[in-house]
């Protein structure tokens, strides 16, 4: 039964605390249908709508001060198709959850970011994605999808379809929450494997030296500290070996400890004194261990983050990444800003998802984060100027400045999102603020 919340505008905020927003009420459908009469309802109200997720995006791409669709209703584990390798769950259902369900029948997905709290439809809808050699997009492993479309009709699309059919298929499998409402959806699974985690300490030169065997790998993750040339080199390659997990003692050094309470220690340190940023850094350099473990695939690709931050990420080309890496090292070290916190560096391949900001070329992806309120915003700035410069694309939950004009000349088929967005949403019931800068009006 579908349920409200409209006494009075709730405040509502993202994970990371850079949004906030009061919708007007919000709604919790359980079924497709009851999705469907949220729009209907809306459009006969003149009010917008957007579903939300987990609010992990740092962009205000779910906000709103009409209608918010919260997914809770929409979850679990619909269908599982061990002959056609597919399972079916609803678009509320937490990664985490999803991790689970699979495994508890011996099925898995074939890559994911490194946060499980996130809702499949959010996850979808911004472009999570990993790294990985073959593929890194989640939105690249959706075979179908049910949706909720803002003239309160419901459709299931699929990979196979063809004409209209297959051209909102392929626009709403990384919709920005333009589109509708997604139901559920439909991934590609396949039977549930482990990988070998390998870390060690490396520099960022030998990195850029080595590109070309790290491309070769299954799935590569790296970890530069600002003002060093330090870099934590994480290589996960698949193996048929049984689960061989670190030791729990181990684990909770490395996770709890290191990873968290380690990072949030050096955080508020660096905050209250940012000049002592690079000493910092660099003990913490020296720091940075070697191990090998094996462990389900799950477990291997996702983390636990309990330390909040500000994070930008931009996708590009890979045969950039070197040049890049060394600029961003160069550009760090001579301005006047002191972050202390991990640069990410992934590798995922050319995929064909419309939105995508691998598509259709081989991608480095490097993200910058921030501790709250440090003095971060001209760093940030500083660096998607450089990003510019090799025709980067900014994932689209998390920090950029980048509007339709520049949106527009970066993807190939921009255009053809744009186009099925004028045909299922003609009056924009979907839209909002962050929407209408990325997409125009």
């Amino acid at each position: 039964m579908l349920t409200h919340e409209s006494l009075a505008p709730m405040l509502w905020q993202n994970w990371a605390r850079t949004v906030q927003a009061r919708p007007l009420r919000v709604e919790r459908p359980t079924s497709a249908a009851e999705a469907a009469a949220v729009l209907t309802a809306a459009a006969n109200d003149g009010v917008r709508v957007k579903p939300v997720g987990a609010g992990h995006s740092f962009t205000p791409i779910a906000a709103t001060d009409g209608v918010q669709v919260r997914l809770d209703g929409l979850s679990g584990l619909l269908t599982l198709d061990t002959e056609a390798g597919t399972a079916t769950v609803g678009a509320g259902t937490r990664l985490h959850e999803l991790n689970a369900l699979l495994s508890g029948h011996g099925y898995g997905l074939t890559n994911m970011g490194d946060i499980a709290v996130q809702t499949v439809s959010g996850a979808i809808a911004t472009g999570t994605h990993g790294s990985g050699r073959a593929s890194a997009s989640l939105s690249e492993q959706v075979v179908a999808l049910e949706i909720a479309l803002p003239d309160g009709s419901v459709r299931t699309l699929r990979s196979t379809d063809t004409g209209a059919d297959g051209d909102l298929f392929q626009a709403a499998r990384l919709g920005l929450g333009a589109l509708g409402i997604v139901t559920s959806v439909t991934f590609r699974v396949e039977p549930a494997f482990t990988l070998r985690s390998s870390v060690e300490r490396t520099t960022l030169d030998a990195v850029c030296e080595r590109f070309t065997e790290l491309e070769s790998e299954d799935h590569c993750d790296l970890y530069w500290l600002p003002f060093t040339n330090a870099v934590q080199l994480t290589v996960n390659r698949r193996t048929g070996e049984p689960a061989a997990p670190p030791h729990p003692v181990a684990a909770w050094w490395s996770g709890d400890v290191v990873e968290n309470a380690g990072l949030a220690l050096v955080q508020r340190v660096t905050r209250a004194a940012p000049k002592t940023t690079p000493a910092v850094n660099a003990v913490a350099a020296r720091l940075i261990g070697g191990r090998t473990f094996v462990d389900t695939a799950p477990k291997v690709f996702t983390s636990t983050r309990r330390v909040r931050f500000h994070e930008m990420e931009y996708a590009l080309p890979r045969s950039a990444a070197a040049g890049a890496l060394h600029a961003l090292r160069d550009l760090t070290a001579r301005g006047p800003w002191r972050v202390a916190f991990p640069v990410e560096i992934r590798l995922a391949p050319a995929d064909d998802v419309w939105l995508s900001p691998a598509h259709g070329r081989e991608t480095v992806y490097v993200a910058t984060h921030a501790y709250p309120r440090t003095d971060y915003r001209g760093w940030f700035a500083a660096v998607e100027n450089l990003w510019l410069e090799y025709g980067g694309r900014p994932h689209w939950g998390k920090l950029h400045t980048r509007d339709s004009g520049y949106l527009r000349d970066q993807y190939q088929r921009m255009g053809s999102f744009r186009a099925v967005r004028d045909l299922v949403d003609p009056q924009r019931i979907m839209a909002n603020e962050y929407l209408d800068q990325v997409l125009g009006g």
